[in-house]
């Protein structure tokens, strides 16, 4: 199978999407597959640098600033195959730099746009808090104004690239009182004076997360992305356009795994026949496709109707995500179990994406959020 497999998705793409998903399929294989995993948090972060500089003199960050939806989506699932920790550096830079792009804030984006996509600048988007993760309205760090800046308090947790970040998209409360319509968003740069990396946070696969927090640190008004107020409605924008992109990475990450099982399955001899003949090594084999393909004509159905001008594909990203998310579980757990000890071992690429997919249910809105968006979706369009 074909990473990424332009053929089940065709009617949603364009000539164009075929050629460069090619080429980023060309460009994981050799540039990124090859990378060993790194050995610690000090070695993601190190490596997240490298990675960036990499991905972005390529080329291929390219479709973020275009806001070519299909195009972030084909990119993501070449490199969530090849490497989740390279997926990871491509999606902090869609989080960090498109609220830029949807605000229409022209000195911000003249500063840092052009620099992200070229990966000379890292990006970073500080939403969770201790107390707000999926309630957005809950956001603690506060915003005061005084003249021509805003003085900042607070703490974020569980933010990627904490710590090596050279901006931050960072979501806070202006108006307390106001709760959601008090929720402003500004552009913090890395060495602002108050900002303070407070510790890395370790997950089980390589990745540069960790706490932040604002201690009096002072950032001028130019620095807002929108209007003072709405920063929760251009959080929001961006993870309608960025949710079905995660859904891509999922693929991404399912259909290596799927490519690793089916060639086990055809190589290894158990019994005297190959895996692949036994009925039930075949039945996973076929619910792990039929699973994946219906989770890529999702996914290219959110960022098709994006590419083609809706304002909101709340329900198509929700779905798309959900759906692709929970389904790349299921075949990355299903690979392990082909495999059998080999994919429990640490060296082997099965082990790698098991502990990287499971993330990709949580961050950017649980499935669980997403089935109440999606039932918030439906019960809207029904008028109730």
């Amino acid at each position: 199978m074909t990473i990424p497999d332009t053929k089940a998705v065709r009617a949603f793409l364009e000539e164009r999407h075929v050629g460069r998903a090619a080429e980023a399929a060309a460009f994981s294989a050799s540039e990124l597959k090859p990378r060993p995993e790194p050995r610690d948090d000090d070695a993601a972060r190190s490596d997240a640098r490298a990675l960036l500089g990499r991905i972005g003199a390529a080329g291929w960050l390219a479709p973020i600033r275009d806001q070519d939806w299909r195009g972030c989506c084909l990119v993501r699932e070449a490199l969530a195959a090849a490497s989740p920790l390279a997926d990871a550096v491509f999606a902090l830079q869609g989080l960090g730099t498109l609220p830029i792009l949807l605000s229409g804030n022209g000195g911000m984006r003249e500063r840092w746009v052009d620099a992200a996509i070229a990966g000379r600048a890292m990006a970073a988007f500080a939403m969770t808090e201790p107390e707000a993760g999926s309630d957005v309205a809950a956001i603690q760090t506060t915003a005061r104004r005084e003249g021509d800046v805003y003085r900042l308090n607070g703490t974020k947790t569980l933010i990627s690239n904490a710590g090596i970040a050279d901006f931050y998209t960072v979501f806070v409360s202006t108006d307390p009182g106001a709760r959601g319509k008090g929720i402003s968003c500004l552009v913090v740069p890395g060495d602002a004076p108050g900002l303070k990396f407070v510790k890395p946070q370790v997950l089980s696969a390589p990745h540069p997360l960790g706490e932040i927090a604002f201690q009096d640190c002072r950032v001028s008004t130019a620095n807002r992305l929108g209007e003072e107020g709405r920063g929760m409605a251009l959080g929001l924008q961006t993870l309608d356009r960025m949710r079905a992109t995660v859904g891509a990475a999922a693929c991404g990450m399912a259909a290596r795994a799927f490519d690793e099982a089916h060639g086990h399955a055809r190589a290894r001899k158990q019994f005297g026949k190959p895996l692949a003949e036994f009925q039930l090594i075949q039945e996973k084999l076929a619910r792990m496709a039929t699973d994946l393909t219906a989770a890529r004509l999702l996914v290219y159905r959110a960022a098709w109707a994006a590419d083609k001008g809706a304002d909101r594909v709340t329900l198509e990203a929700a779905m798309a995500k959900a759906f692709a998310t929970e389904a790349a579980q299921r075949i990355v757990d299903d690979a392990v179990q082909i495999l059998g000890g080999a994919g429990a071992l640490a060296s082997h690429p099965v082990d790698r994406l098991y502990r990287s997919v499971r993330a990709l249910r949580i961050y950017e809105g649980t499935t669980e959020i997403q089935h109440l968006v999606i039932a918030g979706q439906l019960m809207q369009e029904s008028g109730a």
